[in-house]
């Protein structure tokens, strides 16, 4: 083949693939459309650029409404309410872009360009921009790059939390870097939702972890939380309640701020804000959600309640309003930190208000008016068509001037967020945004080649990267700022936390002056992470002293927390501990048991000793009753000395003088151990006190039951008719010492047995009174102790039987007498003892047990010996052998003698034959 043809050939092949690829096209622009045309707003420097920045900023506060109709061609929705604020900050990442491109140490061979949109504080605005960033053109077309020239190198964005976690889902799939300067919600720290997030602002965990710890600072343990319904404000706030509720705080109410406006809805929470009794309000809302509800809280006077502020709002000009200090006066917020950005105001008030549509709206916002003639008549005539008034709308189509800009007005003259840089907080957070990508494609574009991180020790191409290759460098980045703050980012693409806290006053003008009263820092140790002066703050009304904010007060010591039933656990009321219980710190949810020998005090919040009680020597009842048992025992022995210097007479030896010598010897026992029954008990005092006192009586009742005996005797025989029956004495002296002694032994026995096998011992008795220890004498058995005093009440029954029988015997001195009223003396005594004793306790018992001695002891000295003293000491005539033994022949048997018959003349007698002492 000649080569002309085969050139033919060729030409006619590639003609034939040409004309393949046209009608490829016709066919793809045949079956591809757009569905909508977006309407953005926002500023383009991409001429002659390298690389380009994205930028997104929620330059207005929400969309216009539109007409909702079908029936037409859906138009994008417009933003209105411009915000200086925000504003600001999109002016800053020009700033700091233009900055970076007159630089020589930072990409001093790469000029970085930008496309920045507004997001309008929507959702889908933020996703509007973000495909449209993607593209590369105004029209989106997602999954693909339709625009040829520089590079995408990172997002600068998107605002609010919400809108970034909308933008980080559709750049993620495309590991495209996005790099946030406000969204500080938690939920972006999941590397595995959002790969390609980073942010120079900290993350909420640390903010919330923050205000909870501002709040046990000034010990608030009730109140109340107001979010902004999305996820900036729901997962601030769980992270705070779980916080809080985690040390005992207590929650009043939760409200969440609407995201689209309803009045119904703020006026709901100002009544929750009404009723609540919570001081103190947490609010994790966004300045813009939050605007709302500030104005229904002026409105409603509502001035009593201090609130505590997200960085979101805390140095909002929005919300930080001269005529909202009468509400949110004193408010303390947590702010990022804040910073100087040189050069800056210039270039904010070098404006040209004709750059762009947005500039423009700035500048009739800021001089309130209209730039352009057609514009200003056209905004009158729509102001006079609204009002129905034609002349009206007549005559201001041609006096414009109050309502056109010239463009050479002054921003210096005016004085609105835009212009103020005396708190660059979020300003300096987009500032270090900017500076982070930057120096992440500096290290990038210095990458020396077979040294680079990627495969094969490749370097990425500054003019040709992808985005995960800037994502790389950009995890590895640290840098330092001009204020000499280190940049760097951890695992889960955040920065360290470190937060001003700002207190809100009111200047002399009215204006809110932000005044730094703290600082947090989350990387300190625990104990110090947060420092704050108290002192420096002004609450709200200009109140120095920090509010209180709790359900109920506090309970002081010796009370306990009682829970409310269905209140939460703040809400308590204070009951006093009980007896023998304290508490001995504040808010005690339990009282304390005292100890066995400690007890309560009056205000329930110590244990002191408890009063131990016994008869002491040394208190006045005891010196009594001494007293009282030394005059007994003095005056029976006193009746022994008299009757030993007159034992040779007859009364001293009428019925056994020796019985009568061991009778008061009895007595003496029983006065003395009345004595022992005083002072702190001991083992051996507990042990001689009851036997001396069982074997006294024992000895005494025996002596009255042998003398008793031979006079029940000889009464009887004095009923015989005969002389000599009457003379008859069936019992001998020696019998009644026998009867004597042989029962006093049976009771030494029974009290030997029983200190051998169960003695009396010294117990502390805790159980009669409450705030006492009694001191007092265990009887170690009630058998034992039953059994020896029976015996004696026995003897007693005996000896008082014997002498009752007795009583009528017809001499002139009948002993029977006085010892049956010495017996009644005695069980009178002892029946009143026992319901006495019973009715008593601790040393009250001990003196009723000695009185009973004492008195039955007293009953028989007195009824036995004093009438016998009587006569051997005053009657001594008739103290003769005749006199006692003599019996009147015509005395009257049915009136037997008494101490007064002794007295009487003695007439007509004759004597008797009696038995006396051997």
């Amino acid at each position: 083949m000649d080569l002309p043809a085969a050139k033919r050939k060729v030409h006619f092949l590639l003609g034939l693939c040409l004309l393949f690829q046209v009608f490829a096209y016709l066919s793809a622009e045949s079956t591809c459309k757009l569905k909508a045309k977006f309407n953005l707003y926002g500023y383009k420097n991409i001429e002659k650029k390298k690389v380009i920045v994205g930028g997104m900023f929620p330059v207005h506060f929400r969309l216009a409404s539109s007409n909702s109709s079908t029936s037409s061609v859906p138009q994008s929705s417009d933003c209105e309410g411009f915000n200086f604020r925000t504003f600001r900050w999109l002016q800053t990442m020009r700033f700091a872009i233009n900055e970076i491109n007159n630089r020589e140490d930072i990409l001093p061979n790469t000029d970085l360009g930008y496309v920045i949109y507004d997001s309008c504080f929507t959702i889908s605005k933020a996703v509007e921009g973000t495909l449209t960033y993607l593209t590369g053109q105004d029209e989106a077309v997602p999954n693909y790059r339709c625009s040829s020239g520089a590079p995408l190198a990172a997002l600068i964005g998107a605002g609010a939390s919400d809108l970034s976690i909308a933008t980080a889902r559709i750049l993620g799939l495309y590991y495209f870097p996005q790099v946030s300067y406000a969204s500080s919600c938690s939920v972006l720290e999941s590397k595995f939702q959002f790969p390609s997030f980073l942010r120079t602002i900290p993350n909420d965990v640390h903010q919330s972890q923050a205000m909870a710890r501002l709040v046990l600072h000034f010990g608030w343990t009730w109140v109340a939380t107001i979010a902004s319904d999305d996820d900036y404000g729901k997962y601030g706030i769980k992270v705070f309640k779980e916080q809080v509720e985690e040390a005992g705080v207590c929650i009043s109410f939760s409200e969440t701020l609407p995201k689209v406006y309803s009045r119904e809805s703020v006026l709901r929470i100002v009544e929750a804000i009404k009723k609540s009794t919570a001081n103190i309000i947490v609010v994790f809302s966004s300045d813009v959600d939050f605007s709302p509800l500030t104005e229904e809280l002026v409105a409603h006077n509502i001035t009593n309640k201090t609130w505590i502020a997200s960085e979101a709002w805390i140095t909002s000009a929005l919300i930080s309003k001269p005529e909202y200090n009468s509400a949110l006066g004193g408010t303390i917020g947590f702010a990022i930190r804040r910073a100087d950005i040189p050069g800056l105001k210039s270039y904010l008030l070098n404006l040209d208000p004709y750059e762009d549509r947005l500039t423009e709206e700035f500048w009739e916002k800021a001089f309130n008016c209209t730039l352009g003639y057609t514009r200003t008549v056209r905004s009158l005539n729509t102001s006079a068509l609204s009002s129905n008034d034609t002349d009206t709308r007549i005559h201001n189509m041609d006096p414009v001037a109050d309502h056109f800009c010239t463009g050479l007005e002054s921003l210096e003259r005016i004085n609105n967020t835009y212009s103020d840089v005396s708190e660059l907080r979020l300003t300096y957070s987009v500032y270090k945004s900017v500076y982070t990508v930057a120096h992440a494609l500096h290290n990038l574009e210095h990458c020396e080649p077979g040294k680079g991180p990627f495969p094969m020790n490749s370097c990425a191409d500054i003019n040709n990267f992808e985005p995960w290759q800037l994502m790389y460098y950009l995890k590895n980045l640290r840098f330092t700022t001009h204020t000499n703050e280190d940049i760097f980012f951890d695992d889960n693409g955040d920065v360290k936390a470190e937060y001003d806290i700002i207190n809100w006053q009111e200047k002399p003008d009215g204006s809110v002056s932000y005044v730094q009263i703290g600082h947090y820092n989350s990387t300190a140790p625990a104990e110090s992470r947060m420092t704050i002066n108290n002192d420096s703050i002004v609450w709200n009304n200009n109140i120095l002293q920090a509010p209180r904010s709790v359900c109920s007060e506090s309970c002081l010591p010796g009370t306990r927390k009682g829970i409310r039933q269905g209140e939460p656990v703040c809400c308590f009321d204070c009951i006093p501990c009980a007896d023998g219980e304290i508490s001995n710190e504040t808010d005690a949810r339990e009282c304390i048991q005292c100890g066995e020998d400690y007890w309560s005090n009056t205000k329930r919040d110590a244990c002191v000793p408890k009063e131990i009680e016994f008869l002491d020597f040394s208190e006045a009842l005891g010196i009594t009753l001494i007293s009282i048992s030394a005059f007994g025992a003095c005056i029976t022995i006193a009746v022994a000395i008299i009757f030993l210097v007159h034992r040779n007479t007859a009364l001293v030896k009428a019925n056994d003088r020796t019985l009568s010598f061991f009778l008061l010897l009895s007595l003496v026992i029983t006065f003395l151990s009345s004595i022992v029954f005083i002072g702190r008990p001991q083992h051996w005092s507990c042990m001689t006190s009851q036997v001396a006192l069982a074997l006294g009586f024992a000895m005494c009742l025996s002596c009255i039951m042998g003398k008793t005996v031979v006079l029940m005797l000889r009464a009887r025989a004095a009923k015989a008719k005969s002389q000599e029956q009457a003379n008859g004495d069936p019992i001998k002296p020696i019998h009644q010492k026998s009867i004597a002694l042989v029962c006093t032994l049976i009771q030494v026995c029974a009290c030997t047995v029983w200190l051998i096998l169960l003695p009396p011992y010294p117990v502390k008795n805790t159980a009669s009174q409450n705030i006492k220890i009694i001191l007092e004498c265990n009887i170690g058995s009630i058998i034992f102790i039953c059994c020896i005093f029976a015996y004696d009440i026995l003897l007693a029954l005996l000896g008082f039987i014997c002498a009752f029988i007795a009583r009528k015997m017809p001499d002139n001195f009948n002993e029977a007498k006085f010892v049956t009223f010495g017996m009644l003396v005695f069980f009178i005594v002892w029946i009143s003892f026992v319901p006495a004793y019973l009715s008593t306790r601790g040393k009250f018992m001990v003196a009723v047990q000695i009185f009973a001695i004492l008195a039955s002891s007293f009953g028989l000295l007195a009824c036995i010996f004093i009438p016998k003293c009587y006569i051997i000491l005053i009657k001594p005539e008739r103290n003769t052998e005749e006199l006692v033994r003599g019996k009147s022949q015509k005395n009257d048997t049915s009136a037997p003698g008494t101490s007064v018959s002794i007295s009487s003349e003695l007439n007509n007698t004759t004597i008797s034959t009696v038995s006396v002492d051997d």
